[in-house]
């Protein structure tokens, strides 16, 4: 799958975005830049989100990102967003479209005292549209509607299966410290007051718990973590079971622990890491002076850990042949490896897409400028001393 065009009219910063992701380009990695305020991290939540709204699971998701979404009441519908999908060999479009209750009612029921969803779902077919969901706006000069999904050059019958691959294959990777619009409202607006601070025993309905009930339930979501504990031992413990599942078949244990321990150690600089014995933790050491030294977590830099994450991720979650949406990957990292962090994607998942929101003018520099997409305010060029 390859995303190959994105409109959004208008939501939120966001106005009269129309950007193309060129699906014939190597690498099929796209930086989208724009100075702070641009709407980068907004764009990659709202396809995101936009692409699972066909996962009834994910539907509160949608609802918290389209309090955002004006309908005014004198409007009669207004477009969300258009994204185009290469998809079996094909281009598949999908209109994200809101209708206000009033000219839902008026448009599509028979009856209009009538909410029969049968008789709904009738005429909506008849042009070739589904209702996603239903859903309520806080602001006073709009009026609550429905979400409609319009696709083109597909079976309405099967938009649905191929809503199930896309919550398969569109993954989201952001700063933890990131403020998500799918969130709750209320959870959100906990951020600004003393009930944020990340107390789980204390305060189990703030911020952190919204995110953490996020990522339990988005599978493709992924917070840079200043080190992914969790994810490291998860994949020791997995190569440990594939040794032990060769050794009863063959009688030799496998070497997916040797294999993966030494791709991890060829990421780092001088220095070695593994899981210790009872798979409770992650030792890093390093050789000084012909003695093993083991670190401290302040002996890593921010960038390493970083970006052994990322790789880890990837390898963890079989990202491949799917869209990668990763905001400000630059973070923590030099700017050698700013530039870096491009062949080091085409090298962990070469058959993925990715879209990169950055601030970063060196990690553009890494790919020809016909790959980089840009939103308002425009990167200014870094300058050297």
């Amino acid at each position: 799958m390859h995303i190959q065009r994105i409109q959004v009219p208008d939501f939120r910063v966001l106005k009269n975005v129309d950007i193309t992701f060129e699906k014939d380009f190597s690498p099929r990695i796209f930086p989208l830049g724009s100075q702070n305020g641009g709407g980068k991290s907004t764009l990659l939540q709202l396809v995101f989100i936009l692409l699972h709204s066909f996962n009834f699971e994910h539907l509160h998701f949608l609802h918290n990102i389209l309090r955002s979404f004006k309908v005014k009441n004198n409007e009669e519908s207004k477009i969300l967003a258009i994204i185009d999908i290469w998809y079996g060999e094909r281009t598949v479009r999908l209109e994200f479209l809101s209708f206000s209750f009033f000219y839902a009612r008026k448009k599509y029921l028979v009856d209009p005292n009538s909410f029969s969803s049968q008789e709904f779902s009738e005429n909506l077919l008849k042009e070739n549209m589904i209702c996603i969901t239903s859903y309520s706006n806080d602001q006073a000069d709009t009026e609550s509607g429905y979400l409609f999904c319009r696709p083109t050059n597909i079976d309405i019958n099967d938009i649905y299966k191929l809503g199930g691959k896309l919550s398969q294959k569109i993954f989201l990777a952001a700063p933890s410290d990131q403020v998500f619009l799918f969130l709750p409202r209320e959870s959100k607006k906990l951020l600004f007051t003393k009930k944020a601070e990340k107390d789980d025993n204390k305060q189990t309905n703030n911020y952190y718990s919204a995110l953490k009930d996020a990522k339990s339930n988005l599978k493709g979501f992924f917070t840079y973590y200043f080190f992914a504990t969790d994810i490291f031992i998860e994949m020791f413990q997995n190569a440990r079971d594939r040794d032990f599942e060769e050794a009863v078949k063959t009688g030799v244990y496998g070497n997916h622990y040797n294999m993966l321990l030494n791709e991890l150690n060829a990421l780092l600089t001088n220095k070695k890491v593994n899981v210790t014995p009872d798979l409770s933790g992650v030792v890093f050491r390093e050789e000084r002076d012909g003695k093993t030294i083991e670190l401290e977590p302040e002996d890593l830099s921010h960038g390493e850990l970083k970006r052994l994450s990322i790789y880890m991720w990837l390898k963890h979650r079989k990202i491949e042949d799917s869209i990668v949406l990763m905001d400000e990957i630059e973070n923590g990292f030099h700017l050698d490896w700013q530039y870096r962090i491009i062949s080091d994607l085409k090298e962990w998942a070469p058959n993925n897409q990715y879209i990169l929101a950055t601030h970063s003018y060196d990690l553009c520099q890494s790919l020809t400028p016909k790959h980089v997409k840009e939103l308002e305010p425009k990167l200014l060029k870094s300058v050297s001393n």
